[in-house]
């Protein structure tokens, strides 16, 4: 730049503690120029990352019934006691119950963090952080100074820090359903929250609230956001997560939302645990009777129930278009669509588009006089998520939508009924939410991706007390505690564990921690089918990594696949950075060693080969953690793969003891797929069952 002065003006973030750089506004020109800089790794746009979202416990055997089993991992884990967990996200609702502290002690003497009292915000035990970095979203947005605060208006944060380790809190509910009892992964931990999504999160705001979380002391770090697949030096989610890393902070990230097309997985670093989302055994349903008395089930969440046997008249909304509106757009009860005379006192048959505000066309219905909606599915393929709507609703599957429509046409005055909304146990779970990003990872495809997948759909967690749980302008209702769905919401619930692990095995680094959650998992579901996808097909590794998370399991998982920062760094030079790339991205020389076999060898939980020739051989690592035992390899060949493992026995003496294993696989005479195909090693001693799934690509041949 042309002067100190300007330069000086154009910094709003001086990264100097953990992370060697700054954020400044410049001119593209004036980029490209510093990039040449032989002491610059690399210069990237401040990118931005989208945010990805109480029987889940139980669920997950933490408790049964309501009752904390005797070797409930929570008992173990003195409920995740002092270990400290921090989000990097839309903020907190300070004053929610999940955050009370009473009954915890004083704050451990190892935390440096700090509360900002902007806003209003208080502290306590429980809730020992709460900060906000705006600067980055600034520089290209306006933010009204009020809002300068680390309170969550948006909910999103709120919602994720108390599903990581939110305390026991009673009564729990949404508008009447759903009650029971609410409470995090690591209900005795303390919590910090980083405020880094305005609700957009730019990078330099994120890369300020990983270097304040470093600084601060967390433990772990649930990062529910991102921005798909980067270069992993020019992505700050994966910057700031390798310096947490470094200094043994896990790092555990969402997968993202864009599913269910192959390839879009995000925060594929290989120092990330990354979490695909999943249901639980819980559905909400609201049925609707017909006139004929022909009844479909639909999903809701109805607290004002319509009066018991009263039916209303029903009327599509098409019928009921406003003047000087189209057809399509009533149709999907858009904005000012509907004629208040037409569809007063009636329940409207609405049709669901890609609009995402599905809960406002319920609103339109209520604000035109309606007394109920029936919500007809346009995408046959996708799953149903029931939502908290103004009016009695059902949200129905585009089949039974067609049902209905054609008693509407089919009668001379059609009417219809909604029952409120029960709670039912689902018959089979989990199954890989139809949004959940999926692999294959294709900045490093030997790296699978997502690493696991955990509870993500209709979760109960706290919220906001700044906006309605429709997150609709017009909503004025406002409650304590909210579902919500997505990635986002299955992250913390790995958080939450890893919070529980850290507690048992305080000098477990965080890739210990990584796979032990990995390798424990288990790909079948509670009825002892495989785990499937949303069109109730078998899924594979590339939707859920090893598997469905498996809390206590992970707490004595027996042996680990462990990875220091020095193999990250050489990760990181097998696929292409050079010495002085990395030597200024670690702070410190390294000269990167020729390897053969870099990537393949690279001591991941799981194995995957990409582009399988005819034969590979790879090698892994396995450290003791557990009881000195002889383990012995039991191998499930991916289909038209031979797999051979040597030695086929590891006999383990005594604790933090190494042993290597080489794994070869060759492609079978006339196997030509080049799809995706499946296995999986798993290593027992009787007691423990380590396993990784293999994921192997033929290479394509040309023709």
């Amino acid at each position: 730049m042309k002067s100190k002065e300007k330069a000086k003006q154009a910094i709003f973030y001086s990264y100097t503690r953990y992370i060697n750089g700054f954020a400044a506004v410049l001119e593209d020109e004036e980029a490209a120029e510093i990039s040449k800089h032989p002491e610059v790794v690399s210069v990237s746009r401040n990118q931005i990352s989208q945010l990805h979202t109480t029987n889940s416990w139980g669920f997950l055997g933490l408790e049964r019934n309501g009752e904390i089993p005797a070797d409930s991992m929570w008992l173990k884990a003195r409920f995740g006691e002092d270990v400290i967990i921090g989000t990097l996200d839309t903020g907190v609702w300070p004053e929610s119950e999940s955050f009370n502290d009473d009954g915890m002690g004083p704050v451990p003497s190892k935390w440096k963090g700090y509360c900002d009292p902007n806003g209003g915000i208080k502290c306590n035990r429980k809730l020992i952080g709460a900060r906000y970095f705006s600067k980055g979203y600034e520089a290209a947005e306006t933010l009204d100074s009020s809002y300068h605060t680390a309170r969550d208006y948006n909910g999103h944060g709120t919602h994720t820090l108390s599903t990581a380790g939110g305390r026991f809190v009673s009564g729990a509910n949404l508008l009447g359903s759903a009650y029971g009892t609410a409470k995090g992964g690591s209900p005795n931990s303390r919590v910090a929250s980083y405020k880094v999504c305005w609700p957009r999160c730019s990078d330099a705001d994120v890369l300020a609230g990983y270097e304040a979380a470093i600084h601060d002391g967390v433990d772990i770090l649930s990062v529910s956001l991102g921005s798909g697949q980067e270069e992993y030096i020019t992505d700050g989610i994966a910057i700031g997560a390798f310096l947490a890393t470094e200094r043994g902070i896990l790092v555990v990230a969402a997968a993202g939302n864009e599913g269910p097309d192959p390839g879009v997985v995000g925060n594929v670093a290989p120092w990330i645990l990354t979490v695909a989302c999943s249901t639980i055994s819980r559905d909400f349903t609201s049925n609707v009777i017909l006139g004929n008395n022909k009844q479909y089930k639909g999903v809701s969440f109805n607290s004002n129930t319509q009066p018991a046997g009263k039916s209303y008249p029903l009327i599509n909304s098409v019928d009921a278009k406003a003047a000087n509106v189209s057809s399509n757009q009533a149709k999907y009860c858009s904005i000012g669509s509907l004629d208040p005379l037409k569809v007063k006192g009636k329940i409207v048959y609405c049709t669901c588009n890609e609009d995402p505000d599905i809960v406002e066309k319920s609103l339109v219905v209520a604000q035109a006089g309606g007394v109920g909606v029936i919500l007809a599915n346009q995408f046959i393929t996708e799953q149903i998520l029931p939502l908290a709507h103004f009016v009695p609703t059902s949200f129905v599957s585009a089949d039974d939508g067609l049902s209905i429509l054609t008693y509407v046409y089919g009668t001379k005055s059609p009417v219809a009924y909604i029952s409120g909304a029960t709670e039912v146990g689902t018959v089979a779970a989990p199954v890989m939410a139809d949004f959940s990003s999926p692999g294959p990872n294709f900045i490093t495809p030997e790296i699978l991706k997502p690493d696991i997948t955990a509870p993500g759909v209709n979760i109960l967690a706290a919220f906001t007390g700044a906006s309605g749980p429709a997150d609709v302008p017009g909503d004025r209702r406002r409650v304590h505690f909210n579902f919500k769905s997505g990635t986002s919401m299955a992250c913390p619930h790995v958080s939450g564990i890893a919070g529980l692990l850290k507690t048992i095995h305080p000098d477990w680094s965080p890739a210990a921690i990584k796979s032990a959650i990995m390798t424990t998992a288990t790909t079948i579901s509670n009825v002892r089918q495989p785990i499937a996808n949303a069109s109730l097909l078998e899924a594979n590794p590339l939707n859920y990594g090893a598997g469905h998370v498996w809390p206590s399991r992970a707490m004595d998982p027996g042996l680990v696949y462990d990875l220091t920062t020095k193999d990250y760094v050489h990760f990181l030079c097998s696929i292409g950075y050079n010495s002085t790339q990395l030597s200024l991205f670690i702070g410190k020389p390294y000269i990167c060693q020729p390897h053969n076999n870099g990537l393949l060898d690279f001591n991941y939980p799981s194995i995957t080969v990409p582009n399988l020739s005819s034969k590979a051989t790879l090698s892994r690592t396995l450290k003791n953690v557990g009881t000195p035992s002889l383990y012995r390899v039991n191998i499930r060949a991916p289909g038209g793969i031979s797999v051979k493992v040597e030695p086929r026995s590891l006999k383990f003496d005594k604790i933090n003891e190494e042993k290597m294993f080489k794994v070869t696989l060759e492609a079978k005479k006339g196997f030509k797929s080049n799809d995706y195909v499946f296995g999986e090693i798993t290593w027992s001693d009787g007691k423990h069952h380590v396993r990784s799934p293999v994921v192997v690509k033929k290479m394509a041949v040309a023709a």
